[in-house]
């Protein structure tokens, strides 16, 4: 049993200036506010600007968990950055991101799981801690999905918008029993086609824009999601009502009402952002998670659950106790 458990000890974001409201979207596409708010709950999004990217975007967020986890650069030994839109095909985000920090030599790589990145990011973090391979983790999620999306497509152009979330993770002695507590990942590429892009490097040489089956994902996501929660329960013993907050990715609201009426768990303590940001893909759950401990509603010793499922399928979860 390792004797280290990763405990977030700062979080950051960044959101881009530009807002794009529903009303305003509304004069590019076939659409409307009541239309967009009834199906989904998003009423803006903020979108980069021209020369602005994800690594910059990814930078920020980092500046500003790190800053909250009052902790030296140097001390930061692993960067880990969630994304599906990176600047370049190579190098990574992560590099780029290295490099404005100002770091030297210690490992940075990118990991792709969509909308469960950083989910995904987090167990991967976690792993490291826990084998004694790092103490200081900074793991980020950013993304440009605008540059992914079909402006001329109300069902898809309307969910999306661009941000980056940070956190660091710190190795805690495990006697303290806070921290990541457990996590549970997954994938099954037999659902790709539901969710996915049309382009790509080897296939078209550009990047595509965003192809889904909205019923199909909608289905998969109040599924899958509810059933990893139920997982992280049973496999730590907790029960729903120890659960002081879950932050699941915020993709639409419908969904996450549906997981909150599945499980029977209070919708006040089921953490919804979307409304303000859209879905920022990998970038969901550490924005929501910044803004409520911004908000000062994150507690110590609070029970807290995250959740997601991307394309892919990818999804998973996190328990963890709030240092």
């Amino acid at each position: 049993m390792s004797k280290f458990n990763s405990a977030i000890i700062g979080t950051g974001s960044y959101l881009p200036k530009r807002i794009l409201t529903n009303a305003e979207l509304s004069t590019l596409v076939d659409t409307s506010d009541e239309w967009i708010v009834s199906r989904t709950g998003i009423k803006q999004r903020h979108i980069a600007a021209e020369g602005e990217f994800t690594s910059d975007m990814a930078y920020m967020a980092a500046k500003h968990a790190i800053d909250s986890a009052n902790i030296s650069l140097e001390e930061i030994d692993l960067i880990i950055v969630c994304t599906t839109s990176a600047d370049r095909s190579y190098p990574s985000v992560a590099v780029q991101v290295q490099a404005k920090l100002g770091l030297r030599n210690i490992p940075a790589f990118d990991l792709q799981a969509v909308c469960s990145g950083f989910v995904y990011g987090l167990s991967v973090a976690d792993s490291f801690i826990k084998a004694g391979n790092a103490k200081n983790v900074l793991v980020i999620g950013a993304e440009s999905m605008s540059k992914l999306v079909d402006w001329q497509d109300r069902n898809t152009c309307v969910l999306f918008g661009d941000g980056a979330g940070a956190v660091v993770l710190k190795a805690e002695d495990s006697s303290e029993k806070k921290g990541i507590i457990s996590f549970k990942i997954h994938a099954d590429g037999c659902y790709e086609s539901i969710l996915h892009t049309d382009g790509g490097i080897a296939s078209t040489k550009t990047a595509g824009v965003t192809k889904m089956v909205g019923k199909e994902v909608f289905k998969h996501a109040v599924e899958k999601m509810s059933q990893v929660i139920i997982d992280l329960l049973e496999k730590t013993g907790y029960k729903k009502e120890d659960v002081t907050w879950i932050i699941p990715h915020q993709a639409n609201a419908r969904i996450l009402d549906a997981i909150a009426t599945r499980l029977d768990f209070p919708k006040e303590k089921m953490v919804m952002t979307l409304d303000m940001q859209a879905n920022t893909s990998a970038a969901t759950i550490p924005l929501a998670l910044d803004h409520h401990v911004k908000a000062g509603k994150i507690k110590s010793n609070d029970l807290i659950i995250f959740t997601a499922l991307g394309g892919g399928l990818t999804w998973g979860g996190v328990i963890m106790r709030w240092l």
